[in-house]
């Protein structure tokens, strides 16, 4: 098989790049390769290109020989590799496999649907398949809850083999964009009128709520969901700990910049490891 040599990245930084590499390649079989990708995955492959080379009795033998072999090709795979490439395939033999198998039998279902919305299955088994072998390579070597959680943030920040395919990423990013544009004139606009007040999203500490305050959770989730950690970029959470820099007025989660909130209470001006530095150097 094609770009199968063993390959075991062992770091975040090495699975990620593993996850684009593969992700390039399934993309590229569903977008500027997709007319060779659904011709090899013609279930009928044999009615049309090869009947009719039977003319004479070593067309004959051939065609029987093309027939045995494309018989055995009954659950086909699609497998992108770290090189960017893809292949359709047979699943691995050795059981179980040296890695998470994608879905089997794309071929089957591809005369019985429309062909955009078995495009649009084949994506949505890829993304799963990229998942699965990301995080297989992650329990293989021992990634801890942290290791983890940061390599499914990395993952997330990139679109899904089934936006790409569909069209949601492209529209998606027209929306950020439109909304960025208009957040940005109407900050320009309400400049003046703020001068040097206190930003006022919330408390310069926010702490985790009681039971009793769970409807102003859910509140306080809807409002601030979109603020990220200036340290570790993930996004406001209620029932978490953060603090807010008095000089760059970013939002930290305390675990990020080591500050719990019975430390926060004697902190009369609080400022982050970066301006902390900048304000150290001559």
């Amino acid at each position: 098989m094609d770009g199968s040599q063993p390959y075991n990245p062992r770091t975040v930084e090495e699975v990620f790049r593993d996850f684009k590499s593969r992700r390039a390649g399934i993309i590229k079989a569903l977008t500027t390769d997709v007319e060779e990708f659904y011709q090899q995955c013609d279930p009928d492959y044999t009615k049309h290109d090869y009947t009719k080379q039977l003319i004479s009795f070593e067309y004959y033998i051939l065609f029987l020989l093309l027939l045995e072999n494309i018989t055995e090709k009954e659950n086909l795979c699609l497998y992108g590799f770290p090189n960017e490439q893809w292949e359709v395939n047979l699943p691995a033999e050795e059981v179980p496999p040296e890695l998470p198998e994608p879905a089997l039998g794309i071929n089957f279902a591809r005369d019985g649907m429309p062909e955009k919305d078995w495009l649009a299955l084949v994506a949505v088994h890829g993304d799963a398949w990229l998942l699965s072998v990301a995080f297989y390579f992650g329990a293989r070597f021992g990634f801890d809850k942290a290791d983890r959680k940061r390599l499914f943030n990395m993952i997330n920040d990139l679109p899904t083999i089934f936006e790409v395919v569909s069209g949601a990423a492209k529209k998606q990013v027209k929306e950020k964009s439109t909304v960025s544009n208009h957040s940005s004139s109407k900050s320009k606009s309400n400049s003046k009128a703020k001068g040097s007040e206190p930003p006022a999203k919330f408390p310069k500490v926010s702490t985790p709520k009681d039971d009793d305050d769970e409807g102003l959770d859910d509140e306080d989730e809807e409002e601030h969901g979109d603020t990220l950690c200036g340290s570790c970029g993930e996004n406001y959470a209620s029932d978490e700990f953060w603090i807010c820099c008095d000089i760059c007025e970013k939002w930290f989660h305390g675990s990020c910049v080591k500050i719990t909130p019975a430390r926060a209470e004697h902190i009369k001006q609080y400022k982050c490891p970066a301006c902390t530095n900048k304000r150290a150097r001559p």
